[in-house]
């Protein structure tokens, strides 16, 4: 496995990654998943490593990923809930920094505002991985673009379309980190739901660099015409409880549903960042039919975050 210089190095957000480091997590966690199935299910990479994982909102996915990595690179993973901590009883973040790590040697860290992550990584003296904000979901971004490579064979070039909220924190990454990449972004969503201007500001300059596009469009039907790949995520997230009946009066002319993937064409497949709300933005027939990848987004996410653990806290 071929450690790239990345070491020491937190992982807030993709706008602050390079084309090509972006690509060497992704290389590596094929690498990864290839010796994974080759029988190599513990490379100790990071033996006698201790990494704090610190979860503001609950998760299946990402904590059951992020633990199930450290084990197979080595290191021990400890899963710490915020009210549990004494950040639940008013210590702040500063301190809490400071404090871990003193102990541990990197952290990862879901939580519900950005400002908590960026705190974090200020005050913090190893590395720190967003494992999810109200902005951006990085390693949700870099295990679908493992994925879509895996599947494809190819990022530049491919065209990702977006349905439903175009606020998304998952969308955030995917536009990011697919600018870098030369993926043609195409954004279905009503026009009242659009992303962080810093985002979009930040995907326009790479996509200028890499020769991708970004679209909007209000027609999702006009949106995924020729697409390669249909994305969606749910469009009521955790903590937004209490815009749930209009966003979902907004939102249900984006479903995507098997009318819409037929517009895009036979060879489109679909992904979606789980959990779903089935029956609201996707429907079972398209979650579970036969160009759905969703499974094999869900265990890439493995894969990748063996990939960043070994990279950053090598």
């Amino acid at each position: 496995m071929t450690l790239y210089n990345l070491k020491g190095r937190s992982l807030t957000c993709l706008t602050e990654y390079s084309p090509d480091e972006i690509r060497a997590i992704i290389e590596t966690g094929l690498d990864l998943k290839r010796r994974y199935y080759a029988g190599e299910k513990v490379i100790p990479v990071l033996k006698g490593r201790s990494i704090a994982m610190i979860f503001e909102k609950p998760s299946t996915r990402t904590r059951v990923s992020f633990e199930v990595a450290a084990t197979q690179l080595g290191a021990r993973a400890l899963y710490l809930n915020w009210r549990d901590l004494q950040l639940g009883r008013g210590e702040t973040i500063a301190d809490t920094a400071r404090v871990l790590s003193r102990y541990v040697d990197g952290i990862v860290a879901r939580v519900k505002e950005h400002s908590k992550i960026e705190e974090l990584a200020r005050y913090a003296d190893v590395p720190v991985i967003n494992a999810l904000s109200d902005l951006s979901h990085p390693c949700q971004a870099l295990g679908d673009y493992m994925t879509i490579f895996e599947k494809l064979g190819r990022l530049k070039g491919v065209t990702l379309v977006f349905v439903g909220d175009g606020s998304d924190n998952v969308l955030h990454s995917l536009l990011v980190a697919g600018a870098k990449l030369g993926v043609n972004i195409r954004i279905a969503s009503p026009p009242q739901l659009r992303p962080d201007e810093r985002i979009l500001a930040s995907a326009r300059q790479a996509a200028a660099e890499s020769g991708a596009s970004i679209e909007f469009y209000e027609d999702p039907y006009e949106a995924v015409k020729g697409a390669d790949v249909i994305y969606t995520d749910v469009w009521v997230s955790m903590g937004q409880e209490e815009q749930r009946e209009a966003k979902i009066r907004l939102l249900r002319p984006y479903q995507v549903n098997e009318k819409l993937m037929e517009h895009a064409g036979s060879k489109a497949v679909f992904m979606h960042c789980l959990p779903a709300h089935r029956g609201e933005e996707v429907t079972d027939e398209v979650m579970d039919g036969e160009r759905s990848l969703v499974w094999d987004q869900a265990e890439n996410r493995l894969h990748i975050q063996k990939a960043i653990l070994a990279l950053l806290l090598r």
